[in-house]
């Protein structure tokens, strides 16, 4: 989440829940189907478009790669936010992506840390991990696995599940990316704003592709869901993330997220060529 007082630069908490999504797949159309399995979101090309767009709003760059080392706590309650998917000490992803980073790197400068993160899991305490946690975590964010790591968190607890619900649901690029960043933004527990629940919104007043309906129109009734459920957190309150970047793109019909793409969030302006 970006509260849209604080500096551009500085990252925003993204994990608020570690589910993965429940919904089960849904038959559709042989043409949907067809155009879904063409180039879905998990292209690599795609996927690092997805990657540029999320940074994009969330560190006013699209050097995504570049956040490996982030740790910082921003105030919001949720302990410390941090790496390239914003894993927080508060809400059980950080805990799990340095549980999974141990099982295959023992003895790593995060590892002493695990019974701290245990014991502040569900809370924004900092019992355990001050003063050395950052610096150690920036240190562990030289080592490549401790990066391969936060690749395999970020696409098994947000990216994979976002990306097959948008295929069961008949959606191309911008379909799977839209529900991408909801994830990002809202996790899919069981919370009225989580996106599980912005999905059921939408699906009241449109249907997507897999139930018969059209795609453009569908998109627009989830990201008329998205800016309610934005809206609903001060945090939120700004949706150009959803504007005048998603909205663009579906105003253009650019319905595979296909270059050159032209947005902006927060005022700032972003290219793609």
């Amino acid at each position: 989440m970006r509260n849209p007082s604080t500096p551009p630069a500085r990252r925003t908490v993204l994990a608020l829940f570690g589910a993965a999504l429940a919904a089960p797949a849904l038959p559709y159309s042989a043409q949907a189907a067809a155009d879904v399995r063409a180039t879905g979101l998990d292209d690599p090309a795609k996927k690092e478009i997805a990657m540029q767009l999320v940074s994009s709003a969330e560190n006013s760059s699209l050097d995504w790669k570049a956040q490996y080392p982030y740790i910082e706590d921003i105030g919001d309650g949720r302990g410390y936010t941090a790496g390239i998917i914003g894993f927080c000490s508060g809400t059980g992803d950080m805990l799990d992506l340095v549980e999974l980073y141990t099982d295959r790197s023992p003895g790593n400068v995060l590892a002493k840390y695990l019974p701290a993160l245990r014991r502040v899991d569900g809370s924004d305490s900092h019992d355990g991990l001050d003063p050395g946690f950052p610096g150690d975590w920036r240190r562990a964010a030289r080592d490549s696995a401790f990066r391969t790591a936060q690749d395999d968190e970020r696409d098994r607890v947000y990216f994979d599940p976002a990306v097959r619900q948008g295929k069961a649901d008949g959606l191309r690029v911008l379909g799977q990316f839209a529900y991408y960043d909801a994830i990002v933004m809202h996790g899919d527990g069981t919370d009225p704003l989580s996106f599980r629940n912005i999905r059921k919104r939408a699906l009241r007043s449109a249907k997507p592709p897999a139930q018969g309906g059209d795609e453009v129109t569908y998109l627009d009734a989830f990201l008329d869901a998205r800016v309610w459920a934005m809206k609903q957190e001060e945090a939120h309150s700004d949706t150009s993330r959803v504007d005048t970047a998603q909205r663009v793109f579906l105003r253009r019909r650019n319905l595979d997220l296909d270059p050159p793409l032209d947005w902006q969030v927060y005022g700032d302006s972003y290219h793609i060529g």
